[in-house]
């Protein structure tokens, strides 16, 4: 007995062996892959020395930088600015707080407003310091409109990437 013709023909070589098809890109050739790698070398990178430099993790910078920049901050708010959930920045809050680096105060209602104490915003210094000679150090390899474009599409890049997260999230 003859098998019976399926009704769609017998993918292409490459999409059986798991390849995208030829009119897609695989996942190295994604810009959201792209950008998470090049975002990730710097991290770790910056991990290293602010690790090496002043003894934070990468969580415990961000939390510095931002309370640095925009104090003082809730808990809910600081875990947004960071990307992190609230339990992931409730233990750097308490790490910094048991180091003498951020202050804990209680604000309007039942929040609790933090901010860095005068040996955090010392701290908090010296890494921003340290920051802006890194981003100056990645920033030297592109013209000056490579710089105003990358600033541009960054910025449009994020527009839509919040609201493709807004929609999702319906």
């Amino acid at each position: 007995m003859k098998p019976t013709p399926s009704a769609s023909p017998d993918p292409a070589p490459a999409e059986r062996a798991g390849q995208p098809p030829s009119d897609q890109l695989p996942i190295h050739g994604l810009l959201s892959y792209r950008l998470s790698r090049v975002a990730n070398a710097m991290s770790r990178s910056a991990a290293l020395r602010y690790r090496r430099e002043f003894d934070v993790s990468l969580g415990e910078w961000r939390t510095i930088a931002l309370l640095g920049a925009d104090a003082p901050l809730t808990l809910n708010k600081l875990a947004r600015l960071a990307a992190l959930d609230k339990a992931q920045m409730s233990r750097v809050v308490a790490k910094l707080s048991e180091r003498g680096l951020v202050l804990r105060e209680l604000g309007a209602g039942r929040t609790t407003q933090l901010t860095l104490t005068r040996k955090g915003a010392a701290l908090y210094r010296g890494l921003i310091g340290a920051a802006n000679e890194r981003d100056q150090a990645f920033l030297v390899c592109l013209t000056e409109q490579e710089r105003q474009v990358l600033d541009s599409a960054l910025d449009k890049l994020g527009t839509l990437a919040r609201a493709l997260e807004r929609a999702e999230e319906r």
